[in-house]
């Protein structure tokens, strides 16, 4: 028997239950950015006990800075190599997620958001963004070259500021970090997985 495949009945107390859902969930994220999964993590609480959260890292498949649709695809890959990685070391688990960010202008101005990919162990696949936030003209060429959090890094005189509270936090006063960007793109994809058929 694989780790996981027995039955497990959580305890009245580890669990609740929201709209009809049993709250007791093993979730594996596609990445070991500490950042993305604190934000996954309080996605998932705000709607399930219990939950335990592994960040494995595995390919996006698109470039370190992706744009336009290259967020989404980005999410999506990392969500198939992650079930893939599962499979292949028999882990189990309930989700299957990821987030992406990346810059777009298809709104006319160039912004920064986040993609996030929930996929349940049914098969059943959402998908959820962020809020954006504004980046300057003049910082785009050399952001599509390397990536927004080196030139973020570079601007404010930071390090690694992607992996923490992200450049957002600087940007809103510490209104807003980069973990409640991730946390809300992950409660927007969680709408379909937690609202029964009629929102499927």
């Amino acid at each position: 028997m694989r780790q996981g495949d027995e039955t497990k009945t959580p305890s009245p107390c580890l669990k609740k239950i929201y709209k009809g859902v049993e709250n007791y969930m093993k979730i594996l994220i596609g990445t070991k950015n500490p950042g993305k999964i604190e934000g996954a993590k309080q996605a998932f609480e705000k709607y399930f006990d219990n939950v335990e959260i592994e960040g494995i890292s595995v390919d996006s498949g698109v470039g370190d800075q992706p744009v336009d649709e290259e967020m989404l695809q980005g999410a999506k890959n990392r969500v198939e190599n992650l079930k893939k990685y599962a499979k292949n070391n028999n882990i189990m688990a309930d989700y299957f997620v990821s987030s992406e960010a990346g810059i777009t202008n298809l709104l006319g101005e160039w912004i920064d958001i986040n993609c996030a990919v929930v996929e349940n162990k049914e098969g059943l696949q959402s998908v959820g963004t962020s809020q954006g936030f504004l980046i300057p003209d003049k910082y785009i060429d050399e952001i599509k070259k390397t990536e927004l959090g080196k030139v973020m890094d570079k601007i404010f005189n930071a390090n690694e500021l992607s992996k923490g509270k992200g450049g957002i936090s600087i940007l809103t006063k510490n209104e807003v970090s980069r973990i409640d960007l991730t946390k809300n793109a992950f409660i927007m994809a969680l709408t379909k997985h937690i609202n029964g058929d009629m929102w499927k």
